[in-house]
C-alpha cells in the first residue's frame, strides 16, 4: 500500500509522504492512560497535586541523601556526585538507623524528600526516593552507572540551581513520576550556570544525564556532560512514606504479567 501511494503521488508531482519507520515505539498500542501536552484535565491536577508547590516555586526543596547501613566505597562515590547534582541536598550518614525512624527524624528536621541509594554485592543497585511527610515513595533498580570520571572530556560542575528536562512522560503515572524526580529540584533555575539535567524516559528506562551548554560561534550550541550518567527503572510506587509491610502500592512492577508484551510500555 505505500509503494502504490508513493507511485500516485510522484505521477502526480508531489513529494512522496515518508514511510513511517517501524521500531518498538511507533508499534506501541494505544493506552487509556496516555495523556497529551494540552490535557486540560491532567493540568488542573497538576495544580493541586503534592508537588505544584514546588513547580510554582512556593516551596524549596530540602533533601535528605543516605545509603544502606553499611555502603561499600563505590556507593559513596555516587552518592558524593548526586549530592553535588542538588544544591538543596545534605548527606546524612545512616549507621543503624532503620528506614521508618529515619524518614520520621526528616520529617521532625522539616525535609521535603529523602533518597536513600542501596546496593548489592558493593555496587549500587536502586534508589528510594520519599516525599515527605504524606508520600509518595518510589522505589527505582538503578543501572548503568557512570561516574564523572569515568566519562571522555568531562567537565567541572559548579553549584548553580540546573534547569530541568522532563522528558517523554507520557502516562499518567509517567506524568506523577516525572513531577516527584522534578521536585527535587528548585524550579528557578540560575541560567548563569548554564546546567541542565535531564530526566529523559524511553521504553520505561529514565535516562539521567547532566550538561553544561556552551555558546559557539555562528550561533552554535555545545554541549558537556558533567555526570554522573545513570539509567532508572521504576519497581514501585507507594503512597505514603516508606512502608514495606503496611503500605498502599500505586503501582508495582509484575514481570509475569508486564513482560508478555515487550510493546507495552507504563511511562
Amino acid at each position: 500500500k505505500q509503494w502504490y501511494q508513493r507511485r500516485v503521488a510522484i505521477t502526480a508531482g508531489a513529494a512522496p509522504p515518508k514511510p513511517v519507520p517501524h521500531t518498538t515505539e511507533s508499534l506501541r498500542p494505544p493506552d487509556v492512560t496516555s495523556v497529551e501536552a494540552d490535557d486540560e484535565e491532567v493540568a488542573a491536577d497538576a495544580q493541586n497535586d503534592e508537588f505544584a508547590k514546588y513547580f510554582d516555586c512556593e516551596r524549596t526543596p530540602k533533601i535528605l541523601i543516605t545509603t544502606n547501613k553499611k555502603s561499600s566505597l563505590e556507593t559513596r562515590k555516587l552518592l558524593d556526585e548526586i549530592v553535588n547534582v542538588m544544591p538543596n541536598s545534605e548527606y546524612v550518614k545512616r549507621g543503624k538507623v532503620d528506614m521508618k525512624e529515619l524518614v520520621k527524624e526528616a520529617i521532625e528536621r522539616e525535609y521535603s524528600h529523602v533518597v536513600v541509594i542501596n546496593e548489592d554485592m558493593k555496587k549500587p543497585n536502586s534508589i528510594i526516593v520519599s516525599h515527605l511527610p504524606e508520600g509518595p515513595t518510589a522505589t527505582f533498580r538503578l543501572t548503568s552507572v557512570k561516574l564523572k570520571k569515568q566519562l571522555k572530556r568531562h567537565g567541572n560542575a559548579t553549584r548553580h540551581r540546573p534547569e530541568v528536562i522532563l522528558n517523554n512522560f507520557k502516562t499518567r503515572l509517567g506524568h506523577s513520576v516525572g513531577r516527584m524526580l522534578g521536585s527535587l529540584f528548585h524550579m528557578d533555575p540560575e541560567f548563569r550556570g548554564r546546567n541542565v539535567v535531564t530526566f529523559h524516559n524511553q521504553r520505561d528506562f529514565i535516562f539521567f544525564r547532566r550538561h553544561r551548554y556552551i555558546f559557539k560561534k555562528n550561533a552554535r550550541v555545545g554541549l558537556q556532560e558533567l555526570g554522573p550518567r545513570l539509567t532508572l527503572k521504576l519497581r514501585r510506587l507507594q503512597k505514603g512514606t516508606f512502608d514495606t509491610t503496611g503500605g498502599e502500592y500505586e503501582w508495582y512492577y509484575n514481570h509475569k504479567q508486564m513482560d508478555v508484551n515487550r510493546r507495552t510500555f507504563f511511562l
